[in-house]
């Protein structure tokens, strides 16, 4: 996998046969109370050296990926439009500085339905984000919580059930992630020999969650599930020499996991 442009906003990786590119969304700044030690303890003011903090706050990317097989465009999450914090809602900016016809993006697959990875389904001014989108792909396990969304009232018919094991097309297949939310599903792309783990929110704080993946988020909606899964999956990313792409890993967010010692460290690529 290599990088073969980038600006303020993407980034576009060759994988094989394939374009990846991230697109940044914005960001949000959380409380540290956020984390979570095991038996859900907060961690309070009593934070690992190693975790980065912007004015006392975790700066946590939101970043969404779209591959590009040469015919079409398959996007997975779609960021938070106006829906939720004033430094998120920047998907089509990052698009056009990536030189994305969004015409070109006819299916949409979710991690998961948290508002930050649906929104963009509905622009700021109203309008629809993506006008020739033909497949909306949404985990089964959470059709139910994308309905209860009024915003986006007019794709509520239009989504369809996503399963684990289920093939987007011959390149993306849903692999299971269930943890920070019941049906959040990790999209593992292969093409040429390489292998690519778009894994939603597996990781919020990367600065803390690789070094040690014991560690929760107060949203896990299952934070033993969550934690099983992310060891799980960075367990399969560092055996198996696959990238990763996570929506909150520091954008553009596309890199290697390697083991270190009990834990794990991420290498940006």
């Amino acid at each position: 996998m290599q990088r073969i442009s980038s600006g303020q906003r993407h980034a576009t990786y060759r994988l094989g046969d394939l374009a990846v590119v991230s697109l940044c969304d914005g960001y949000a700044d959380m409380a540290t109370s956020r984390l979570r030690q095991p038996g859900d303890k907060p961690f309070g003011d009593d934070l690992p050296a190693q975790v980065r903090l912007v004015d006392g706050a975790l700066r946590l990317s939101v970043n969404t990926f779209a591959i590009d097989d040469g015919a079409d465009i398959t996007l997975i999450d779609v960021g938070a439009a106006n829906a939720w914090h004033p430094t998120t809602g920047f998907l089509p900016e990052a698009l056009q500085e990536a030189k994305i016809d969004v015409d070109r993006i006819r299916t949409v697959a979710v991690t998961h339905t948290h508002l930050d990875h649906i929104h963009g389904l509905v622009l700021a001014d109203g309008n629809d984000g993506f006008t020739q989108l033909s497949r909306l792909l949404v985990p089964r396990l959470e059709m139910a919580m994308f309905r209860a969304e009024a915003r986006l009232q007019r794709f509520h018919d239009r989504a369809e059930p996503l399963d684990v094991g289920q093939r987007l097309n011959a390149q993306i297949e849903a692999i299971d992630a269930r943890g920070h939310e019941v049906g959040h599903t990790c999209f593992r792309v292969t093409s040429g020999g390489e292998t690519l783990l778009i894994w939603g929110d597996v990781v919020h704080v990367p600065s803390l969650q690789f070094d040690r993946p014991e560690i929760t988020w107060e949203f896990d909606a299952d934070q033993d599930a969550a934690r099983a899964t992310r060891l799980r999956l960075l367990a399969l990313a560092a055996d198996n020499n696959c990238y990763v792409a996570g929506a909150h890993l520091d954008a553009p967010g596309v890199g290697r996991v390697v083991r270190n010692g009990e834990g794990f460290r991420f290498e940006a690529v």
